[in-house]
């Protein structure tokens, strides 16, 4: 498939001039040179190791047999059911590659104990991979613990059904070296976020079945284009039109994927995680319809066709899968450029974990609620129902703010809920983003708390069906994702961002006041 890019109003006077300002400095040649100085001084320590994504296509390469060695070993053995452990980077681009090559892949992003419960079955004919680049994420090392016991309790050989990826060196890698588990190692110079084509994203995708050598040599066909120091390099385009909209206002990006494989989702942590930092940034809002409302401050994004949609800053992108990998890894790197910010940085990120962690272990209290319910309990509101605290959250958004949906829920029991965000977005005239919980902490969790101020946050945990103990460990699963939430908003609140958590203990009826209060 041919790459195309267009992107609207081509003749753009600021747009224009940023792209020869870039063809002037060399950028794009400099930066499949791995030059690291393209981001300033401040930012040049880090990006000096994060830029061996550019040659992936080449240097994943070696990845590809073995893989396939293992998926038709498996595949001997009765083994073909592929469970992803894995949090953001980890699970993202497996997730999208897999719906591409129509391939089933259950992809376990969560610590929700009912969704986590549910992915517990057929263990005969099931391969687990568990996915971290640090080796020390909590969530994913807890579902790796569930399922160890699972496979004992069950008479099956751990070793024979867990598969890990992780960065060489890391605790995971020692550990599970140790234990006799398969391990594969990334490479360590490329982020989360840019890790598609590395084993992160390949080793999950290609168990499950997909063609992930054509993958590689997707984005090897597109590398002459994206390297080149012209004004038709439509990585230097795309990056330019994303970045120059940001510093004119424009500053949250309307992506609507026509495939319908979730690409919007991929890109969705990649820009937000790249560039919401120093009060600055892009914000993705994820579409369900080609057809949701848009505001004056949003670059609306068609991928998967050539047809550019009818907004005053809009772009189409159309390609191969691998080949849209790389043009947005590529353009995120110009737009972090041209915003002045480290692309490759996530400052952020980890201040939720620290708040999670100490809630957890009993360093900090879980807030009281502002008012105890039988249906949920609220906090951040002195609002005595559903409805009022959802209003009066709602009465702070004005003509600058988005409000950020973010349902700590089972995405998998519960899928469609996604469509309140449009819903809420046309009854407002401002734009709305839907974050499953915990998943969007890895994602668009640094933007809520590093980018632009203005987000209003409304949060909804809920009593699990049943809780499910972490083996080992000295917390359960309901308990750590209500820990995420509480730091979560500990943070936003500290930040100065209006947040109402709503923890519902009848579920059913409370997202029924929910739904009500944001039609």
């Amino acid at each position: 498939m041919t790459n195309r890019l267009r992107v609207h109003p081509p003749q753009h006077e600021s747009v224009d001039g940023a792209v020869q300002a870039l063809v002037s400095e060399r950028f794009a040649s400099r930066l499949f040179a791995e030059d690291g100085t393209l981001w300033g001084p401040e930012a040049e320590s880090e990006a000096s190791i994060r830029l061996s994504w550019v040659t992936l296509h080449e240097s994943s390469r070696a990845l590809v047999p073995d893989i396939v060695a293992l998926r038709d070993e498996l595949a001997s053995r009765g083994i073909t059911r592929v469970v992803l452990c894995g949090m953001g980077g980890s699970s993202l681009a497996p997730e999208v590659i897999c719906a591409a090559a129509g391939v089933p892949l259950d992809v376990l992003d969560s610590s929700q104990p009912d969704m986590v419960r549910s992915a517990v079955h057929d263990l005969e004919s099931t391969v687990v991979v568990v996915s971290s680049k640090s080796g020390g994420t909590v969530e994913t090392d807890s579902q790796r613990r569930i399922f160890e016991q699972a496979f004992t309790d069950a008479g099956l050989d751990p070793t024979g059904h867990i598969v890990v990826v992780t960065d060489p060196g890391s605790p995971l890698d020692e550990e599970a070296t140790s234990a006799g588990y398969r391990v594969f190692r990334a490479d360590p110079h490329v982020g989360g976020r840019y890790s598609a084509l590395t084993a992160f994203g390949l080793v999950p995708s290609g168990l499950a079945g997909a063609d992930i050598g054509a993958l590689l040599d997707q984005a090897g066909e597109l590398v002459p284009s994206l390297d080149d120091d012209t004004a038709d390099n439509d990585g230097l385009v795309l990056g330019a039109a994303l970045g120059v909209a940001a510093r004119e206002g424009v500053d949250k990006v309307v992506l609507f994927d026509h495939d319908g494989h979730g690409l919007g989702d991929w890109i969705e942590q990649l820009v937000a995680e790249s560039t919401g930092k120093d009060a600055t940034g892009i914000l993705p809002v994820v579409a369900q319809s080609a057809s949701d409302p848009t505001t004056a401050d949003e670059f609306v994004v068609h991928l998967g066709t050539d047809e550019v949609p009818d907004a005053p800053w809009a772009a189409a992108v159309k390609g191969s899968l691998g080949g849209q990998f790389l043009i947005w890894e590529v353009a995120t790197a110009v737009a972090g450029r041209l915003l002045s910010i480290d692309p490759f940085d996530q400052p952020d990120v980890e201040s939720a974990k620290a708040a999670a962690r100490e809630l957890l272990g009993g360093d900090a209290s879980l807030p009281d609620p502002d008012h105890a319910g039988e249906v949920a309990d609220i906090y951040g509101s002195s609002a005595q129902s559903i409805e009022d605290a959802i209003a009066e959250l709602l009465g702070r958004v004005g003509e600058r703010e988005y409000v950020a949906l973010q349902f700590y829920l089972d995405r998998w029991a519960l899928k469609g809920l996604e469509s309140l965000a449009p819903e809420l977005a046309g009854r407002l005239s401002r734009p709305v983003t839907f974050g499953w919980g915990p998943r969007f902490l890895h994602s668009t969790g640094q933007y809520h708390k590093g980018g632009t101020p203005v987000g209003v946050f409304l949060q909804v945990t809920c009593d699990p069906v049943e809780d499910l103990p972490v083996p080992g460990r000295d917390f359960t699963l309901g308990q750590f994702i209500v820990s995420q939430a509480a730091g979560d908003a500990q943070v936003l609140r500290d930040k100065g961002r209006p947040v109402l958590r709503l923890h519902l203990h009848d579920v059913e009826a409370g997202l029924r006041a929910i739904k009500d209060s944001l039609a």
